[in-house]
């Protein structure tokens, strides 16, 4: 025994629009069409059916028990439809690559050159986590992490080496100290209070050491808890900052800071990090873009 066709789809629409609506003339300003076109849908819908599914009730309209039955179905086909006609359409999208970065090199140095990396790798969608700190727990449930950090390197961790970190001592054009650290050696700055971070609290004396100083006779001012802050101090004109290369490269290059004595390397290592065994053809991608972007600062 073979069923009945189905009504016309145009019929079962103006209905459930009808219904839904609770009126013949919203359901035609929801689809586009007449008051008339939407009332001879459901008389057509009707007669194929046997049965009355409106009665009229003052100025609007009122299902019938036949009616509701219709509608409650019409309404889960048409809802499951629209559900699987969007999943088709929406484009197939990678899940993000979810990457952590400290929030003063993400803020300084990553976000101006975002437009740079989407345009280089325009597969590869990034989602930017602001984290402090190297090889953490926290760190561990991400993709992988950018970092600046010294080795020896933690077990569990596959680590991509990018650059060598080089730092530098930096002031501002406009501070009174300025004219008189440019040209003197290094140990010119140590009756000077520097500005200094808590988050890299090794900076100034790996930098000492560097230029051939005592870490000890290094007088330290204003802290501040991020690098950022104490870089947009130093451009302040608040006092000596010391800072990666990177992050205050363009800054060195338009005369908005000055680096007396250049950079200098450290013994760290910018980073892309990722858990052991957790293969990510975007991540190493990354890590080719990230390494052409440190050699060519600014």
């Amino acid at each position: 025994m073979t069923s009945r066709p189905l009504p016309p789809l145009n019929a079962l629409r103006a209905f459930e629009a009808a219904a839904r609506l609770g009126g013949v003339g919203r359901a035609a300003h929801e689809l586009h069409v007449t008051h008339g076109a939407v009332s001879r849908q459901i008389k057509l819908l009707e007669a194929d059916v046997a049965t009355v599914l409106f009665q009229r009730e003052g100025r609007g309209l009122r299902l019938t028990d036949a009616g509701n039955v219709l509608h409650a179905a019409c309404r889960e086909a048409f809802g499951r439809l629209h559900e699987a006609v969007d999943a088709v359409r929406r484009p197939v999208r990678a899940a993000a690559l979810v990457l952590g970065c400290s929030s003063s090199v993400l803020a300084r140095w990553m976000i101006p050159r975002l437009p740079r990396l989407q345009a280089a790798l325009p597969a590869v969608h990034v989602h930017w986590s602001a984290l402090d700190g190297s090889f953490s727990e926290e760190q561990a449930q991400l993709d992988a992490v950018l970092l600046l950090a010294e080795p020896p390197w933690p077990s569990g961790w596959q680590v991509i080496e990018l650059a060598a970190e080089r730092v530098g001592a930096v002031i501002s054009p406009g501070h009174p100290a300025a004219q008189r650290l440019q040209g003197q050696p290094p140990a010119a700055l140590l009756p000077e209070a520097v500005l200094h971070t808590m988050s890299r609290p090794q900076a100034w004396p790996a930098w000492a050491e560097a230029q051939g100083l005592d870490p000890r006779a290094i007088q330290l001012g204003q802290g501040f808890e991020h690098l950022y802050y104490l870089l947009e101090a130093a451009v302040a004109g608040l006092g000596v900052a010391i800072a990666p290369e990177p992050l205050v490269a363009e800054d060195v290059a338009s005369s908005r800071l000055l680096a007396p004595w250049g950079f200098a390397g450290t013994g760290g290592m910018w980073v892309l990090a990722r858990p052991t065994g957790r293969e990510d053809a975007r991540v190493d991608a990354l890590a080719v873009w990230l390494k052409g972007q440190l050699a060519g600062t600014p």
